[in-house]
């Protein structure tokens, strides 16, 4: 039985990723930083899906949090903390607080499951397209997600055989965040015409996860944004 561990699959996309591998059967565990969100949205997935809590902005407590996870074919980081922050209202509390996060709690959460991986286990971390594409506010969000990238490299050496992917999203068009804006940014300006959707991120990260051909790679889900 394969076992997918999915940090966020609580948030929209997250849970739509955990949707995607309780629905053909794999043993799914979802996390939330609060553990009674993280059992409801596990319950409503249904399946063999538990709910765990797990706070990444707090690294120090991740080995604890996970002690209960015994092997793990499958591990999908999505969780993001993104807020706006521009240099001309710099809030410092809030970048160490982002960066400690996407940065330091991705990677201890890949070494405290290390020991725990299947001899074929894969990993997915989530970056976003903002690496590529600057936006006002974005000074941080920009950084972390380039900083993934370095992060998948050293990653994919340090715990070969096991591979490392990272995925990164564009906006996302049915997400809670942009599914009833009208008009939604890029939209027009990708050629396929529209955004990418949730499903379509979901079978991605399926297939970084169970193609052995591909590792240490940046995959950027954009519909072709970053070709216009």
């Amino acid at each position: 039985m394969t076992s997918t561990l999915i940090v966020g699959g609580s948030g929209g996309l997250g849970s739509v990723i955990a949707e995607h591998f309780a629905g053909r059967g794999d043993d799914v565990i979802v996390t939330s930083r609060d553990k009674a969100r993280a059992e409801a949205v596990a319950a409503r997935i249904g399946g063999r899906t538990r709910g765990l809590a797990l706070d990444l902005a707090h690294p120090e407590t991740i080995s604890a949090s996970l002690a209960d996870v015994t092997e793990v074919d499958h591990l999908v980081i999505t969780a993001v903390g993104q807020a706006a922050n521009t240099l001309a209202q710099f809030s410092i509390t809030d970048a160490v607080s982002a960066v400690t996060m996407k940065l330091v709690g991705y990677a201890e959460t890949v070494r405290v499951l290390r020991d725990r991986f299947a001899p074929n286990a894969s990993v997915v971390l989530f970056g976003g397209l903002a690496k590529e594409r600057p936006y006002p506010g974005s000074t941080i969000v920009s950084t972390f997600n380039a900083g993934i990238t370095g992060l998948i490299r050293t990653l994919a050496v340090e715990i070969a055989p096991h591979r490392v992917n990272a995925l990164h999203p564009g906006l996302i068009g049915d997400s809670p965040k942009w599914r009833d804006v009208p008009n939604p940014p890029h939209s027009a300006q990708t050629p396929i015409g529209r955004l990418v959707t949730m499903a379509e991120i979901a079978d991605a990260t399926d297939f970084l996860l169970r193609n052995t051909g591909i590792n240490a790679h940046d995959l950027h889900m954009d519909g072709g944004l970053l070709a216009t």
